[in-house]
């Protein structure tokens, strides 16, 4: 008799265990690349990258939020739901606006909990100050040229 309760509280854990596993959602959103190098670009010229992102779910994708981790950082993208099988972009612009190497965090919030990382990093190099010499050789083609 002392049995059958430990049966069914043995059968009652792993009911709940097997529900438990089964309430984690797909993870529906898919990157094509989650990081991107600008390489070596010019002080004061903001620079973009698209990154592409794929619905592999069964059911609309939702992007809640893309929030860079610095003001230097602009992410666009979407609010519109992305079907089934449908690819986006969220458009990731950079302000090279300080001399130095950066390193920039994206996080992609969807499907209300759900979280995703993007990267951007590179060098920003210093832009000279003024305009260009004069080029002497010109003035010399000019004189040949008459």
């Amino acid at each position: 008799m002392k049995k059958i309760p430990t049966l069914l509280i043995l059968l009652a854990t792993f009911f709940f265990a097997g529900a438990q596993g089964n309430s984690t959602s797909e993870d529906a959103l898919k990157l094509k690349e989650t990081e991107h190098n600008f390489g070596k670009i010019p002080q004061g010229k903001p620079v973009y990258h698209n990154f592409e992102i794929v619905n592999t779910g069964s059911q609309p994708l939702k992007l809640d939020n893309v929030q860079a981790s610095c003001g230097c950082t602009t992410p666009e993208w979407s609010h519109d739901p992305i079907a089934p099988g449908a690819t986006a972009t969220i458009k990731v612009g950079y302000n090279a606006a300080a001399e130095g190497d950066f390193d920039k965090a994206i996080t992609i919030t969807y499907n209300t909990n759900q979280t995703k990382f993007l990267k951007i990093k590179g060098t920003v190099w210093k832009a000279p100050e003024g305009s260009a010499p004069a080029n002497a050789s010109v003035q010399f083609l000019k004189k040949q040229t008459l």
